[in-house]
């Protein structure tokens, strides 16, 4: 395990705070909030149309039965309940550049976990390797900030595999209906029928994936030595030449992942943001937000 984690935790979990109460922002919880207004609404009543009411709103069935116009009336709840599915599989301790892939997501996670509390969202998490561990379910609870970047910069918590099909049928069964689902991960190591896991849990929750990945993932350097490529879950090794046709071909299979990736979610009408370790997530995240509300 690098001894860059093993700093000691009420250290890293103080700069964290520190970093996270500079970077939270009005603008990124004032964006959160309102691009996922719309799934924290509850049915209230009928009422009679107006000229000042959305034309859109109006329920056509029940109007023709009453032999009037009349929409729906929602009321906003009280708050919304967001769980963190937290990718802390082998793949994630790795990193090229200033910071580890779970170091860069520990920060990421942090900072929503502030957001999300400081709105009066409900806040809950879990971690994601071959099966689904440290289940906290969504609270008001500002001590799980705390919590949740204790546990992040612990070593031990990281390693295993990557099953994120299992991880979602978890979440379908212990998240209420309309909860919002957002999974940090670099989704390398997915199997099985994850997609159709995806699908059904967008049918039930407000699904975001937040993609982070370190620039290794996605292309060999140029001017590149010998190199050793090692599996993160199998810890198989192969020495590689990197020539300009393996660069080439590396990029192509990883731009074909990440394209199936994306089609993935979007088929699952879910929202999907990449990020690089390279690049702050502030700005993207923000920009992210604001396209939902669209």
């Amino acid at each position: 395990m690098p001894e860059k984690l093993q700093a000691d935790v009420s250290h890293k979990v103080k700069k964290i705070e520190v970093f996270t109460k500079r970077l939270v922002s009005t603008k990124l919880m004032g964006n959160y909030k309102s691009s996922i207004k719309g799934r924290g609404l509850d049915f209230n009543n009928f009422r009679e149309y107006t000229v000042t009411d959305d034309a859109s709103l109006i329920d056509w069935k029940v109007s023709v039965r009453v032999n009037k116009p009349v929409i729906k009336e929602f009321i906003e709840e009280r708050n919304l309940e967001v769980f963190l599915l937290i990718d802390v599989s082998s793949s994630m301790v790795f990193g090229s550049t200033e910071k580890l892939k779970n170091e860069y997501v520990t920060e990421l996670a942090s900072t929503l976990s502030y957001a999300i509390l400081n709105v009066g969202d409900s806040l809950g998490y879990g971690f994601l390797s071959d099966k689904l561990t440290d289940i906290v379910i969504p609270k008001v609870n500002r001590n799980l900030y705390y919590k949740l970047s204790r546990s992040l910069v612990n070593p031990e918590i990281y390693g295993g595999g990557y099953d994120l099909e299992k991880a979602l049928k978890k979440c379908i069964e212990i998240l209420k209906r309309n909860s919002v689902l957002i999974i940090i991960s670099d989704f390398i190591g997915l199997k099985g029928d994850w997609e159709e896991s995806l699908k059904k849990a967008s049918h039930k929750l407000d699904v975001i994936g937040i993609m982070v990945r370190d620039p290794r993932d996605k292309e060999i350097p140029e001017n590149s030595n010998m190199i050793v490529i090692e599996d993160p879950f199998t810890s198989k090794q192969i020495i590689l030449d990197p020539s300009t046709e393996v660069r080439e071909k590396y990029r192509k299979f990883v731009d074909k992942e990440e394209r199936e990736i994306s089609e993935a979610f979007y088929k699952a009408h879910a929202g999907l943001l990449k990020l690089t370790t390279d690049q702050p997530f502030m700005v993207p995240l923000i920009n992210f937000f604001k396209r939902r509300k669209k």
